[in-house]
């Protein structure tokens, strides 16, 4: 992601979104909530370089900083609650994705507590798809949602996201808790055969 298109464009990739451009300088686009007109996403270019910047849950703020030197507090906003992702090339896509669903979930207020709740309801020696899971929380629309919670588990001993999949039944390619080929092992620790790094879904109803 390095253009101002792209990074519009994946934000109004969530649901009920849209851009504005409410400022005297153009070059500033907003990327807002349809019903509250609240905003997650300010895409703008600074000193050569695209700038986004996205809305941050405490615990994951200093993260994010730690992690890259192009994320950095929030230019002209609450630097307690934003920060500025700088695409500059050094950021991983993924994770720029990743930050950009998080602040779209803070400010649309996701039920985060109701997916992982769900996710506690997936017995042991079951798995459950992100779109199931969604389901359970009450909305089968979310399973974007239910991927950017289960990355962010602040208790994985007693969420057991490694009980969920995708819908083809395949694993994460790297497991957020413990590392490569640990989900794989958990889930074998159960019971669940897995076979070319896939469940098969049809075992379990699915």
């Amino acid at each position: 992601m390095k253009t101002k298109e792209e990074a519009c464009n994946f934000g109004l990739s969530f649901e009920n979104t849209y851009l504005d451009t409410p400022f005297r300088r153009a070059e500033w686009q907003l990327v807002r909530i349809k019903d509250s007109k609240k905003t997650f996403l300010c895409v703008y270019e600074k000193e050569g370089f695209i700038n986004l910047n996205v809305k941050v849950s405490p615990e994951w703020r200093d993260f994010w900083r730690s992690t890259y030197a192009s994320v950095m507090p929030g230019y002209h906003q609450n630097k307690e609650h934003w920060n500025t992702i700088i695409l500059d090339g050094t950021v991983k896509e993924d994770d720029i994705k990743r930050m950009i669903a998080e602040s779209y979930d803070l400010v649309t207020d996701s039920p985060t507590k109701r997916i992982y709740e769900a996710v506690k309801r997936i017995p042991k020696g079951h798995v459950a798809t992100y779109a199931k899971v969604a389901e359970m929380a009450g909305n089968k629309k979310m399973s974007r949602a239910v991927g950017n919670a289960l990355h962010k588990n602040p208790d994985p001993d007693n969420i057991p996201c490694f009980r969920v999949v995708n819908s083809k039944g395949e694993l994460a390619p790297e497991f957020a808790f413990g590392g490569m080929g640990e989900q794989r092992k958990l889930l074998e620790a159960e019971g669940i055969e897995v076979k070319d790094n896939r469940v098969d879904l049809s075992k379990y109803g699915i």
